[in-house]
């Protein structure tokens, strides 16, 4: 049985993708490679990556522009498969853009940049990149984005809290959700969500950059460790079915 292979999307303007390689690569010891943005075949992989960064320079919104791109084409065909496919920041923006994950990410509340450290609420457990956290933890991230608000109509919101599509909420430091504890003003404190079907997650914060101890914190790091054993187990399961 193979081990999973991780791809990494660069967009022109792209400026995490290396840190997630590094994270996936050298600090993991996963299958991991770049995949540049005219790819339009994604078949050899198990999942996929979309960073942060400023596609395209965030020409008309971010993520408009890498959301027609040709590797965002063959993402949509790589998720209606199941694969597994992660959007970091700009990459959640590219896929709300793209119609692969419902709402939109608009102006922070303040309009102003925001980088620092934020509480996130685990509100999840049961998807594939979220099976190493505890139902209810509290963990560390950083963020840093100007465009991080998530918005969605009134019935769209409905509708993710009763599918439980929401999976990494703001907190404070004891798991509350504070008018404080929310960075950019984001409805319903979301920080991240899934699609209906479980294989397509967007989340402002960055678990990129806390997958080491040297860089604050390893609260992130659990996220990729889950989606690379999610993908073991499935394979396991498919090659027990064919054996």
């Amino acid at each position: 049985m193979r081990d999973p292979r991780f791809a990494v999307v660069v967009f022109p303007g792209s400026n995490c993708d290396r840190d997630c390689l590094h994270v996936l690569r050298d600090v993991l010891g996963y299958a991991a490679q770049f995949v540049w943005h005219e790819t339009e075949d994604l078949s050899g992989f198990d999942a996929v990556l979309l960073p942060g960064g400023f596609s395209y320079g965030d020409y008309l919104r971010p993520g408009a522009v890498a959301a027609t791109s040709p590797v965002v084409r063959a993402v949509r065909r790589f998720a209606s498969l199941g694969g597994l496919v992660l959007g970091v920041c700009n990459g959640f923006q590219v896929l709300t853009e793209a119609g692969l994950l419902p709402g939109a990410l608009l102006r922070n509340r303040t309009p102003t940049f925001r980088c620092e450290w934020v509480h996130l609420r685990v509100e999840r457990t049961d998807t594939p990149f979220t099976g190493l956290y505890a139902p209810g933890e509290v963990v560390r991230m950083p963020i840093a984005h100007g465009d991080g608000r998530y918005h969605a109509p009134r019935e769209v919101l409905e509708e993710l809290e009763r599918q439980r599509q929401v999976v990494f909420r703001y907190v404070d430091a004891q798991g509350r959700t504070t008018l404080d504890a929310n960075p950019n003003g984001s409805v319903h404190h979301i920080a991240g969500v899934v699609n209906a079907a479980g294989n397509v997650l967007g989340l402002m914060p960055h678990p990129e950059r806390c997958s080491e101890e040297v860089l604050g914190g390893q609260d992130g790091r659990r996220l990729f460790e889950s989606m690379h054993r999610w993908l073991r187990e499935r394979a396991a399961v498919a090659a027990g079915r064919s054996g």
